[in-house]
């Protein structure tokens, strides 16, 4: 029987056998470490699973039980929850859940304000792409006027799949009964925004690096776009049990995570050495995933991703302008003193290392600080002393004052050529208080509908002082530049159940329902649960890109 197996091993019968073995018809070869042009599947998932093979006369369909059990056994034991099925060749053997799963009514948003509008100031001279793709939205598509749909394909990953979540994001692993929340995806009213893309958007960012800046509603952003691109197979085998064990042993050293999934393979073969006989053989197919190596440290941490060399950087900065603690006037030490009209110079430095930015701030404008124009105290946010002058700026006006003045910084920044993403600002979900007085999002499972949205003036003022900022520096801006507003506030304020609510950690005793009283519990309704809606800001992202680089490509070719 070993004999046998080794025979059929070295001398496969046709390639049909041969595919079972490699998924291909061609040998394998495994990545090395460097320098390596990898050979990506055509997936816009990363995830190139395959449903055992069916004897011609299986008819499988979405809504058949058993086939359903099937697709979550897959999902579930490749840890890749964004399963693309491939259909067999056989029109009655597919399972097709993109084209054959019934949506649920989606909730569709009235046509939003014009503060909605897609924003942009371009000043490098580049025309848009009107490259047309499939699995691609139309480059002159407003993103930001859509619906909310129900998508039971699911998330890109799931919360087991990923290993650098923040723990207070991981609604899943900290007890949240209901999952909903996670199928919601944004459609645009004219065009489609794909999933979530890994192998696009690493060979668009090959050799550069993207940065997230801000606060750690940033940095909820930025986890969320490594365990997106941690979904990126770089190779998908299928191999017999006994020769994974090599595999294994490397694969640390490669730099890669293997996810496996079992499979069983009758092969009815016959054969002058073993005779006419059926054989049982196990399979793995196996993803080659690449593990990004962190490279960073406290001040500023860097994934780099080495088969495209692409970097994935945070740099925190709670308010994206000077920072200081001195004496200033009537000011005593030790207050937080925010110079307004003077860029972050703890970020400043890194700019000419990025490529693209995805810069964001506002919330940290709620905290206890000190405004400072022109070195005069001008205003402060809980702190003004009796007696003191009349402020002239409160806390709005002097996040207006900020993004214009860190903007301004990054567009005239001489060695700086990249792409700027401004990403509005985040709306929270208090209800009944603010985040320290009693503010709640508990037991919300799904978007707000049409004539749900209670307009919240705190996060309308900020936006709109948000855009302000925006457009004064557009106005400073040089021929180099590149700026875009993604414009997420009135989106995302249909999203209040994404939050994380009191799912905050993982204590089984954790208290979840109000008390007696009718007090709710500790909760967080500002950052968002991962996977969640948070995963689309990452899809506009990846969409503003396509349209600068690729446009960029059309222009010059």
């Amino acid at each position: 029987m070993i004999f046998a197996s080794w025979l059929l091993v070295s001398f496969p019968i046709g390639s049909a056998i041969r595919g079972y073995f490699y998924g291909v018809d061609g040998k394998i070869v495994l990545p090395a470490l460097k320098n390596v042009d990898y050979s990506y599947s055509n997936s816009s998932s990363g995830s190139n699973l395959e449903l055992p093979t069916m004897s011609s006369n299986s008819s499988v369909v979405v809504n058949n039980e058993k086939a359903q059990v099937s697709i979550r056994s897959v999902e579930k034991d490749s840890m890749a929850s964004e399963s693309n099925v491939e259909p067999s060749s056989s029109g009655k053997d597919s399972v097709d859940l993109k084209n054959n799963a019934t949506l649920e009514k989606p909730t569709e948003l009235p046509k939003l304000s014009s503060r909605a509008t897609e924003k942009k100031a371009d000043m490098s001279g580049f025309p848009s792409s009107n490259t047309s793709e499939s699995n691609s939205v139309d480059s002159g598509c407003d993103l930001y006027n859509g619906k909310w749909f129900y998508d039971p394909q699911g998330p890109s990953y799931t919360n087991n799949s990923c290993p650098i979540i923040t723990q207070m994001q991981n609604c899943q692993g900290n007890g949240r009964p209901d999952k909903e929340y996670e199928n919601w995806r944004w459609k645009p009213s004219k065009c489609d925004l794909p999933r979530f893309d890994a192998k696009k958007f690493l060979e668009l960012m090959r050799g550069k690096t993207l940065a997230f800046i801000g606060d750690s509603v940033a940095r909820n952003q930025m986890e969320s776009m490594l365990c997106l691109l941690w979904q990126a197979s770089i190779y998908t085998l299928k191999l017999p049990v006994s020769w994974l064990n090599p595999l294994f042993h490397i694969k640390q050293f490669l730099g890669f995570e293997i996810l496996e999934q079992w499979y069983v393979r009758e092969w009815i073969v016959c054969s002058f050495v073993i005779g006419s006989c059926s054989l049982k053989y196990y399979f793995r197919s196996l993803m080659l995933v690449e593990v990004p190596q962190n490279r960073g440290n406290k001040r500023m941490q860097r994934w780099h991703f080495v088969s495209t060399s692409v970097m994935i950087v945070r740099l925190w900065s709670s308010w994206l302008v000077r920072e200081t603690t001195e004496k200033i006037d009537f000011a005593p030490e030790g207050v937080t003193k925010l110079h307004l009209d003077a860029p972050d110079d703890k970020l400043m430095e890194f700019i000419p290392n990025f490529d693209v930015i995805v810069i964001s701030s506002g919330h940290w404008f709620a905290k206890q600080s000190v405004y400072v124009l022109n070195n005069e105290i001008v205003g402060g946010q809980l702190w003004w002393p009796n007696g003191s002058p009349p402020m002239k700026v409160n806390n709005v006006d002097a996040f207006g004052i900020s993004v214009g003045t860190i903007l301004s910084a990054i567009l005239t920044h001489p060695n700086y050529t990249g792409l700027t993403i401004v990403r509005s600002f985040s709306p929270d979900h208090y209800e009944g208080g603010a985040w320290n007085t009693g503010g709640s999002c508990t037991g919300k499972e799904k978007p707000l509908a049409i004539g749900e949205l209670v307009e919240n003036g705190f996060t309308n003022i900020m936006h709109e002082k948000q855009v302000s900022g925006f457009e004064r520096a557009v106005k400073k801006a040089t021929s180099k530049s590149k700026l875009r507003l993604m414009d997420i506030t009135e989106v995302f304020s249909y999203r209040h159940d994404g939050h994380p609510g009191p799912y905050r950690n993982p204590d089984p005793n954790k208290i979840t329902k109000r008390g007696p009283d009718g007090k709710p519990p500790p909760q967080d309704c500002l950052h968002w649960c991962m996977p969640g809606p948070i995963d689309t800001w990452n899809e506009l992202v990846l969409e503003i890109i396509r349209r600068e680089f690729e446009g960029n490509r059309n222009s010059s070719s």
